[in-house]
């Protein structure tokens, strides 16, 4: 009796464990998802599309203008949109349903003032970051605002010009954001209340338009990001710039550019960075206690735009610049840098990984492919197009329980990618 007691204890056990990995992975909480590496851990999803594409499951028009993607935690799904001149965010079931809607900050004034902030669900609460660099926490039942810090004006922020383009980061019980200028570099406010948590020292720079990480490393935690100019790990205790590194000097880009919008990639005391107009990716390598950064080797083939790269089974995949119109997809060693290819496919685009492949979303006419996640080619298995919205195709891909999600514009969509839709 005892072991059948103690067989099924365990077996409960088991199952409560599975559903708690399978939740955890389900979810896509913030910007490129649970961990920001543009990695979902989903699998069981398909292989092969229909010729048509997957399934359309549901779609709306009404979520604002914007570049941002969809979070998705706890059942319900959060975009942001533009609506004349205020950011808003909105509130949908999983079946498409609408929720609520709140205006929480004001849209950048100047080009291209779509919204671009991911939420970041943490709890019952969700963050968000306006194009004026405004931070906002809201409760995630019902739309109300908690707290509100114009953090841009209170910091004395200097940004590029492009505005702020920043999902915030939560660590801890801190919400992270980078104003630059000459107060500070990178501040940490309280997720509760707003108040300043910490504000880092000022490097003098203007802000790039990254969303940070965070990572451990002997023992500690940093914040990694980059500025209009500067790598950098800060101590998320108390906000000590670690190191930094000055990414326009390895060696500086051909156009002078200072335009860096993808999040860093991290895995085993290695951090890579990129940017596109010709400037090089990078590869850091951590000293063991994670107080020191070195260039380990530096690449000229890989210059992502804004779409984003990923790791997968030590190689980076993603799409570079050959100008504001065209680019290829790439795919590098994670160890060496070395370019295992270069594969012109309609143009470059977004990028994110799930279950062995690669889901690719080119930026100009729309086209969303299925490729094999290998170094041998760009093996392109199913592709679709997106014909709902209007505008660019900017927004990253987001995949959710077995779900994909594509935002163009006002438009969302929901597809089925595990093929279990009735």
């Amino acid at each position: 009796m005892r072991t059948t007691h103690l067989a099924l204890f365990l077996s409960i056990g088991l199952c409560f464990s599975w559903l708690a990995l399978h939740a955890e992975s389900a979810d896509w909480p913030q910007w490129r998802g649970v961990d920001r590496s543009g990695v979902s851990q989903e699998t069981g999803l398909l292989k092969q599309w229909p010729e048509e594409g997957p399934e359309l499951l549901w779609s709306v028009e009404a979520v604002g203008k914007g570049f941002s993607s969809p979070s998705i935690a706890n059942g319900m799904l959060y975009i942001t949109g533009i609506l004349g001149k205020k950011e808003m965010l909105s509130a949908y079931d999983l079946d498409g349903n609408l929720k609520w809607q709140k205006t929480y900050g004001k849209a950048w004034k100047k080009s291209f003032p779509e919204a671009r902030t991911t939420p970041t669900v943490d709890g019952d609460a969700v963050y968000v970051i306006s194009g004026m660099g405004e931070v906002v926490c809201l409760d995630a039942a019902s739309g109300d605002i908690r707290w509100y810090v114009d953090a841009f004006k209170k910091f004395e922020g200097k940004q590029g010009s492009w505005g702020t383009a920043e999902s915030p980061l939560v660590v801890d019980d801190k919400v992270i954001y980078t104003p630059c200028g000459p107060q500070t570099t990178v501040v940490a406010l309280d997720k509760r209340t707003g108040e300043t948590v910490w504000a880092s020292e000022s490097l003098g720079d203007q802000s790039g338009y990254t969303s940070p990480i965070w990572i451990e490393r002997g023992g500690k935690k940093f914040i990694v990001t980059v500025t209009g100019t500067y790598i950098l790990g800060i101590d998320v205790q108390d906000g000590t710039i670690a190191w930094n590194v000055n990414y326009k000097q390895i060696p500086p880009p051909k156009g002078g550019k200072d335009i860096n919008p993808v999040t860093p990639l991290y895995h085993e005391g290695r951090i890579y960075v990129t940017s596109g107009y010709d400037h090089v990716g990078v590869m850091l390598e951590l000293s063991e206690d994670g107080a020191n950064a070195s260039v380990l080797w530096y690449d000229s083939t890989l210059d992502c735009h804004h779409g984003g790269v990923v790791r997968v089974d030590g190689y980076i995949y993603g799409a570079n610049w050959l100008n504001n119109k065209n680019g290829n997809w790439v795919c590098l060693d994670w160890e060496t840098g070395e370019v295992k290819y270069e594969e012109k496919w309609h143009t470059k685009g977004s990028i994110i990984a799930a279950d062995g492949m690669l889901y690719c979303y080119e930026e100009k006419k729309g086209n969303v492919a299925l490729v094999t996640a290998s170094p041998e080619k760009f093996n392109v298995v199913s592709t679709f197009r997106i014909t709902q919205g209007k505008g660019p195709h900017w927004a990253h891909p987001v995949i959710s329980d077995g779900r994909l999600y594509i935002r163009h514009g006002d438009a969302l969509m929901a597809y089925d990618i595990m093929g279990t839709a009735p």
